[in-house]
Parts: structure tokens; sequence; C-alpha cells
């Protein structure tokens, strides 16, 4: 092999290095490695109210009006938990919906009225062309979520 053929292969092999790495960055880079799993949070959630924490899941739903949401899927089925960010600070892609996501946030806990609950759920139904009964609203409910502070999606899966 020449030294051109060498200079093309480290080329091509360099270039394919540098695009393998299919993770698009979204506010803050993540600045810890030590992941805990969505289900751990969710089993003891108030253990970790206002600690940053980093998980991994599956995009399963983006805000379809700002992107200052997303809901990731737990290692568990039929869990799932918020990621919610100030509007504006961090948009995330409608098209994240069905890849792998890191996030790195603040837990928090939201202790929401049957009113404020009633009102969100408007707004939803509202947003997606739906009915919404208020009676079906009966008492206010607990909700723990991340602030979200920086994320990561893979599109390559």
């Amino acid at each position: 092999m020449n030294i051109l053929s060498k200079a093309i292969l480290f080329v091509i092999v360099l270039t394919a290095f540098l695009f393998a790495d299919n993770w698009k960055v979204f506010g803050k880079p993540i600045s810890t490695e030590n992941q805990i799993s969505i289900s751990t949070i969710l089993e003891h959630p108030d253990n970790y109210v206002g600690k940053k924490v980093l998980v991994q899941g599956r995009v399963v739903d983006v805000c379809k009006k700002r992107g200052c949401w997303m809901e990731l899927a737990s290692d568990k089925e039929y869990q799932t938990i918020r990621v919610k960010v100030q509007d504006g600070e961090i948009v995330f892609p409608l098209e994240g919906r069905g890849h792998l996501a890191q996030v790195e946030g603040i837990v928090e806990k939201l202790e929401i009225s049957k009113e404020q609950l009633i009102k969100s759920r408007k707004h939803h139904a509202e947003e997606n062309g739906e009915v919404f009964d208020p009676s079906t609203v009966t008492e206010g409910k607990v909700i723990y979520r991340l602030r979200g502070l920086g994320a990561k999606i893979d599109f390559s899966k």
C-alpha cells in the first residue's frame, strides 16, 4: 500500500469515526456519567426531589406547540417521566419521538390542585382537538418530573 492509499484510507476512517456519533445536544452539555434508571426515581421519588440526575429513555412524546417538554419511556413498561424546560430555553424537536435520549435535570415534585388539573387537562384536550369532561377530575394529584438542564437525542436509531 503506497502513501496515497494510506492517506485516503486514513481520511475515510476518520470521516466515518467523526460522523458515527449521531447524538444531537439540546441545552447545556451533560455534566455527569452517573446514570440512574427512571424506574428507580419513580419508585422512591421523594428521595430524589431537588437532586440532579441523568436518565435515559425512548422519547414517546414531545410538546407540539413549543417543544418545551418531552416524555421519556422508563425501563419499566407503562412508566414515563416528563422533562420540562422554560419555553424557548430548549426546544425539543418533534422528530425526537421514537429515538433514544439522555437527559440531565433536577427532579421536581408538583402538587396540582383539582382546579389546576382541570385547567391543564382542558388545555391539553384543546391542543389535541379532543373533548374533555371536567367532571372526570375528582381531586388533585402529585406529579414528579425533571426540570431539564441538558439533553442528547440519538437520531441514528
